[in-house]
Formats: C-alpha cells, sequence, structure tokens
C-alpha cells in the first residue's frame, strides 16, 4: 500500500515538472539579445562565460571557512576543561572532609564539591578514590591527612590545567601556520590578480619578460 502511494507521488510530481516546463518552453517570450547573455555579478567584474551561473570563488571561501570555522570550534571543550580544572586548583571549599568509619574511627571522604568537580570532568569515580585512602604513615592525624589530600588534589588539577594549555597552544599554532599560509597564498583574497598586482611582478613573470625581450 505504502510503495502504490509513493508510486502515486512520485508519477504526480514528475508529471507536473515535466508539464510546466514544456508549457513554458511554448509560452515564454523569447528576445534573445547580446546584453542577456552576458554575464551579470552585481558589484563584481564579468569572468567566465554566462553559462556559469555560479562564481566559483564563493567555493573557496566557504570551503575556507568550514575548515577554521570547525576547527576553532574545538576551542569550545578545551575552555570547558580548562576552566573546570582551574577552579578546582584555585577554590578555598574543602575538597576533602571527615566522616565515622568502621570501629568508631574517622576517615576522609571527598566532598559533595569535590565529586561534582569530578564527575563534570569525566573522571570515574573510582579513580578518585586514591585521594582519600588510607594513608600509609599511621601517625598522622585525620587532619593532616586532610589536608595533604586536598593538596594532592589541587595539585593534580594544576598540572591538569597546564598540560591542557600547553596542549591548545600547540593547536592553535598550527591553525595560525595554516592561516598564514592561506593568507600568502591570496586565498583570502577575493580576486587574487590584485593583489598579485599589489605585490608586484613574480620571479616567474620577470623571468617571462626577460625571455621575451
Amino acid at each position: 500500500m505504502i510503495g502504490a502511494y509513493l508510486a502515486l507521488f512520485f508519477c504526480v510530481g514528475f508529471l507536473f515538472l515535466f508539464a510546466n516546463l514544456l508549457l513554458g518552453r511554448f509560452l515564454r517570450p523569447k528576445d534573445p539579445s547580446v546584453e542577456k547573455g552576458e554575464v551579470y555579478e552585481c558589484g563584481e567584474p564579468t569572468i567566465g562565460s554566462s553559462y556559469v551561473q555560479f562564481d566559483l570563488r564563493f567555493y573557496v571561501v566557504a570551503l575556507l571557512f568550514i575548515i577554521f570555522d570547525v576547527e576553532v570550534a574545538f576551542f569550545f571543550p578545551w575552555a570547558t576543561v580548562f576552566g573546570k580544572t582551574t577552579n578546582v586548583a584555585a577554590t578555598s571549599v574543602e575538597l576533602v572532609e571527615k566522616v565515622p568509619g568502621d570501629g568508631g574511627k574517622q576517615k576522609l571522604a571527598l566532598t559533595p564539591t569535590a565529586r561534582a568537580a569530578f564527575a563534570e570532568l569525566g573522571v570515574p569515580a573510582a579513580a578518585t578514590e586514591s585521594y582519600v585512602a588510607p594513608a600509609t604513615d599511621t601517625s598522622l592525624s585525620i587532619e593532616r591527612q586532610a589536608a595533604q589530600a586536598t593538596d594532592k588534589i589541587k595539585g593534580d588539577a594544576r598540572s591538569l590545567a597546564l598540560l591542557s594549555l600547553a596542549d591548545i597552544g600547540v593547536f592553535f599554532s598550527v591553525l595560525m601556520v595554516g592561516f598564514a599560509y592561506v593568507w600568502k597564498r591570496g586565498d583570502l583574497d577575493w580576486v587574487r590578480a590584485v593583489s598579485r598586482q599589489r605585490a608586484g611582478p613574480s620571479r616567474e613573470d620577470a623571468r617571462e619578460a626577460a625571455l621575451s625581450a
């Protein structure tokens, strides 16, 4: 049943399009002239044949925009990671707290703030247990263990922030090298011939002029 409806839809659509094209061929006025056959581009000098209805330079601009736009989009996840790790490293809120343990002794646990920060960074809960693991040195007080655990969390967050900063620095450098290469080639100029005229004759042009002379 669905196939019959689809076949009917395509047949009606094809007949409608074909009938309009056929009627237009016989009913539209025909008054060819040289002016109508010329290329028209609003505000631009005409290049190429009038049969080319779209300037290929639009493709170059669109491709360059897509390339750099997609690469710049990678800054957003980096900014998220860098911002969250920086906040964890600079926070004055306690990241480790004392909770009741077995035998009436106190033990360490991550505060809700620390757990939320690790969850936002995508760190598994099992990977954070090492921060609150019992210390090998049993002579340390529970307060001292909490301070060491907090310092370790902040130190790791600071290291991750510096690593992400170096990573995005390398990425941005590569992006700027590509941008400089495209700029040097003249691909950012709408009319590359104009940029060549401004820059003066190239070596190839000078060599051809010398040989012709």
